[in-house]
């Protein structure tokens, strides 16, 4: 019995080496000040969930847009291309009828209560911001930062100070149009490696593995089909200075324009790690619900998509083992 004791005793002593480590502690960030998706929702909520179920991180806050409508004065349709055909003559005649009209009964009363809206919405926004200054961030134990489909430039506290806290070893994770955010702000675009250029309609795509060994491949092998997705067109991108995870071999709408097209990347800065995916345009891809309407992407890719950037995160985090070392090879 003294024996049996004596080993429980010694069980115990050890029993804070077993306990698992405390999860990660993350802010995701779903402010836009430029286009806003209708799947930032949908995302918010699989970000927590995903963080929740795998116990690797604990969502500590949504930096999310201030519940504040700012009316939209009307805007004039785009100037018509030099080449348009009759079809495109009439559509435009038709946009700037109904341009006139809508101008016509916007007051000098309305476009004030644009003003005073905008103006609400831009101290709310900075106050939301505030979250993400590198004080606040130290003071918070933050250990990784997403940009959910943010967009736009966003009024950081210290944008310049944000970039040394991910430098000085910290997580940046982005999806989709983190890639379309703060466009005028150099240091953030060689952060993350890429800016969106442009985009055409969305279209099925064959996916191809750059690395099929890192976390962010999720176990889907060399190649991942998607039912539908708005793809990105990525410029400022230098591939020696990222490690490719998945890309294109063709234009997502023109099989004849071959290429290397990349849609997900990881890289180190400093000894930080950042980990950007083009993906996360559709609700159907964020999410395996059944309540999604308009499905178009299986639960199965959708799965498949949480596991993918679940990978991407625990690797920023530290939490994954993956390789950061650039391919540019790849082909």
């Amino acid at each position: 019995m003294k024996l049996i004791r004596h080993l429980l005793l010694a069980a115990l002593s050890f029993a804070p080496l077993l306990q698992a480590a405390e999860p990660k502690r993350v802010l995701v960030c779903t402010v836009t000040t430029g286009f806003r998706h209708s799947s930032i929702p949908v995302a918010e909520q699989v970000l927590k969930k995903l963080g929740e179920e795998s116990g690797a991180y604990t969502v500590v806050a949504i930096v999310a847009q201030p519940d504040i409508t700012v009316p939209q004065a009307p805007r004039k349709p785009r100037d018509l291309a030099p080449d348009a055909d009759e079809g495109a003559k009439k559509n435009h005649a038709n946009q700037m009828k109904r341009y006139e009209a809508e101008l016509a009964k916007w007051t000098p009363e309305m476009e004030q209560a644009r003003k005073d809206a905008q103006a609400q919405f831009d101290v709310a926004v900075r106050k939301s911001l505030e979250r993400l200054s590198p004080a606040n961030l130290e003071a918070e134990k933050i250990d990784g930062v997403i940009f959910a489909n943010t967009t736009g430039d966003l009024p950081l506290p210290d944008p310049e100070g944000f970039i040394k806290w991910v430098e000085a070893g910290h997580a940046f994770m982005g999806m989709h149009s983190a890639s379309d955010t703060f466009h005028n702000f150099k240091l953030y675009i060689d952060m993350l490696q890429g800016e969106f250029e442009t985009h055409k309609a969305q279209v099925p795509v064959s996916l191809i593995a750059g690395d099929k060994e890192h976390p962010a491949n999720a176990g889907i092998g060399e190649k991942w089909d998607l039912s539908q997705e708005e793809m990105y067109i990525i410029k400022s991108h230098d591939r020696s200075k990222v490690r490719t995870l998945w890309f294109m071999r063709h234009h997502p709408n023109d099989v004849a324009d071959k290429g290397h097209f990349p849609v997900c990347w990881a890289r180190t800065v400093g000894t930080g790690k950042v980990f950007y995916t083009s993906l996360g345009h559709r609700e159907d891809l964020w999410s395996d619900s059944p309540e999604i309407k308009d499905r178009k992407n299986s639960p199965e890719i959708s799965k498949q998509y949480q596991t993918h950037i679940l990978g991407g995160i625990k690797w920023a985090l530290g939490l994954a083992e993956g390789s950061s070392e650039p391919n540019p090879d790849v082909q």
